[in-house]
């Protein structure tokens, strides 16, 4: 007889112990043994228990562990199991994590800690396990055509549905929807939720912000209308995507020396297009949508052309705006020297445009859609032993229920962004669509990205100082660890479960356009480090540039109008304030939106950051070491941005590892 000695990790989260009763069983390459109970005793919330387990001969070397969960007494309740070590009698530790619910009558078979690729897994056990894993998850995790040209879904109309371990905790759970409803409250704000009425004043707005702390929030309900600010935030705001440097002229946007010159010290718009210090920010993108109806009232959309001067100051400033793509004499182009309500209603079409551009292209379709089918795609093609699979998963966290959530909740025909925005119903469908048909593999590599849009030496551009250094990081600790598995590109072509992760993005995600520059294939190690250092950065660093700051610079409403009631200025000269109030969005979709983005830039109590992995996935010695390496780059980073910002007026801490969650959580 040999003796095993079995360690049971029973989960720390709410309701995670269990009266049920607990078999095991064990199969090694010699063996399998009989089902043993764990004795009859409950599984209590955050204990570890040893049980002795008698064989009557070794097992061999361990290859699953069978766990099968029965009712006692009629008692039935869940288990989360977080992870089981045993001891074998040759002395060996074997880790089996789990990490997941186990329900009455249930039976789940998990497979060691050791990671190991497909043609490495050459057990027939561990074969048939491996291929039974993927076939029982692949039924679990199906593909939805949401709506033809943009990327499929998760097959689920509730989170409801979804397995267990990929919902929200309880606590996240009883949280989010606590915050969600008190948001109006706490921002002392319920009483104009369902108020049509325009605002009266700019004052009359600003006493609904008597409640807000945030210095982001009243530097730039100071400095909102300033030039400097504007153009700040096309690199600095939460979304840093759009602009680009203008070395030539769009055809449809005449802008002339003698339009510009006294904006440009004496210098011509030529000569500086040479020099490297014109910009350009197109939202064509948005050309020919028609606006929302909000509150019954029609909204409009423009699509502006921004041309901006990066001054010898290292000051990025606004130039020229025309706000629609057609120059003509009812689309003019408007100048900082215009009148000042005109210049400053035309920036507000502006910001405006901005939101339609980043919430739905920026921030949903590039982190949240994308994160959703890199999810999706993992779950379904790599097993639990797959070393990309281990690396990926706490970059997948809570992905699909947040994702449901927003289209049960925001998008949808009565949700918060089609009833208080003007870029709702088929607009935000067709303005989907397009950004899906214009999405590039180029644009989501930050490295090409900025070299691509001429943005390597502008100068105060933190996203681009923190997003570079963390997405080398990242780089850095991918290709070390894929590095480890992979000995050689011939691993990576041989890797069939790879092989078919990667042909499933290409086909669901990316709707098979080749001009996206997606691959379909990986052919070499390089390959597949670049493309896995996309997705954790697209998952982690890219949204939280992209959301962090929504609540900062859009709760002030004037900065970020989610709708805008009257149709863009054909003419200069005829602007008043009280025409920019009337334009602006009514009490009740000023007061929503804000609610809406509170919430959605609101950590949970259960926040992981960047580097943060509390389930034990790797337990050989390189992976461990890596992981370790990876957590002290991310803190020397968090310590330069922290350090960095002690020096400047208006901090940019949403690329702060700190700041950064390990996925689309929220």
């Amino acid at each position: 007889m040999v003796i095993y000695t079995v360690t049971v990790y029973t989960g720390n989260r709410l309701s995670a112990g269990t009266t049920n009763l607990i078999f095991i069983q064990m199969c090694g390459t010699e063996d399998e043994s009989e089902e043993r109970i764990l004795k009859n005793k409950a599984f209590c919330q955050g204990t570890v228990q040893v049980f002795k387990i008698q064989i009557r001969k070794s097992l061999g070397e361990l290859i699953t562990l069978k766990l099968i969960c029965k009712p006692f007494l009629g008692l039935c309740n869940q288990w989360f199991c977080d992870k089981i070590s045993v001891n074998t009698p040759e002395g060996d530790e074997v880790l089996f994590p789990c990490y997941r619910w186990l329900a009455c009558d249930e039976e789940l078979v998990l497979r060691t800690a050791k990671a190991s690729l497909v043609f490495q897994d050459t057990n027939p056990i561990a074969q048939r396990q491996r291929k039974r894993q993927l076939e029982e998850r692949q039924k679990l995790f199906r593909w939805r055509v949401y709506a033809q040209g943009m990327p499929q879904t998760i097959d689920s109309d509730s989170s409801l549905t979804l397995p267990a371990e990929v919902r929200f905790s309880f606590t996240k759970s009883k949280e989010f929807f606590s915050t969600s409803a008190k948001q109006l409250a706490v921002l002392k704000l319920t009483g104009l939720a369902d108020n049509k009425s325009s605002w009266e004043s700019f004052s009359q707005l600003e006493k609904i912000y008597s409640v807000i702390t945030n210095e982001t929030i009243e530097y730039i309900q100071e400095h909102w209308n300033e030039d400097e600010f504007f153009g700040y935030q096309f690199l600095n705001g939460f979304n840093p995507m759009m602009i680009q440097r203008c070395s030539k002229l769009p055809e449809n946007f005449p802008v002339k020396d003698e339009m510009v010159k006294d904006f440009l010290g004496g210098s011509s718009l030529e000569q500086e297009m040479k020099n490297g210090n014109i910009f350009l920010s197109d939202y064509k993108i948005l050309d020919g949508l028609v606006g929302n109806v909000v509150n019954d009232r029609q909204q409009y959309l423009t699509a502006p052309l921004v041309l901006l001067y990066c001054n010898p100051q290292a000051k990025m400033m606004p130039i020229a705006i025309q706000l629609g793509q057609k120059p003509s004499e009812e689309n003019p182009i408007f100048l900082p020297s215009d009148l000042n309500d005109d210049w400053k209603l035309v920036k507000i079409f502006v910001r405006s445009a901005e939101f339609a551009v980043h919430e739905v292209d920026i921030h949903l379709l590039r982190t949240h859609l994308l994160s959703e089918v890199f999810t999706v795609a993992t779950l379904r093609h790599l097993p639990s032993p797959h070393p990309l699979f281990k690396l990926l998963i706490p970059h997948t966290r809570y992905t699909l229920q947040i994702n449901i959530m927003a289209r049960n909740l925001l998008i949808n025909d009565d949700g918060a962004i089609t009833l208080y925005s003007g870029i709702g119903g088929e607009s935000l469908d067709n303005l989907l669509k397009r950004a899906t048909a214009s999405l590039t593999y180029s644009s989501l590599c930050l490295p090409d990205n900025i070299s691509e849009r001429g943005l390597e030496k502008v100068p105060n551009y933190s996203y681009r100082e923190d997003g570079m250094k963390m997405w080398n990081i990242i780089n850095k600790f991918v290709a070390a660890l894929l590095s480890h598995y992979y000995q050689h590109d011939a691993h990576v072509q041989k890797d069939t479960e790879l092989q078919r992760w990667i042909s499933e993005i290409f086909t669901n995600g990316f709707l098979e356009r080749d001009r996206s520059g997606i691959p379909s294939s990986f052919q070499t190690l390089e390959e597949l480090i670049k493309f896995v250092t996309m997705v954790i950065f697209t998952a982690s660093a890219q949204h939280a540039a992209v959301n962090n700051g929504q609540y900062d610079f859009g709760g002030w409403m004037p900065n970020y109008p989610t709708a805008l009631k009257k149709p863009p200025p054909k003419q200069k000269g005829q602007t008043t304030e009280d025409m920019i109030l009337e334009t602006l969005p009514d009490m009740s979709t000023t007061v929503n939106g804000m609610a809406v983005l509170r919430l959605l830039t609101k950590d949970s109590a259960d926040y992981y950051p960047l580097g943060y992995f509390p389930e034990t996935l790797f337990d050989e010695e390189v992976p461990c070491k890596l992981i370790q390496d990876f957590q002290k780059d991310l803190k020397e980073l968090s310590d330069l941005i922290e350090q960095r910002n002690k020096e400047i007026k208006l901090t940019y801490t949403y690329l702060s590892p700190r700041n950064v969650a390990n996925s689309v959580a929220i």
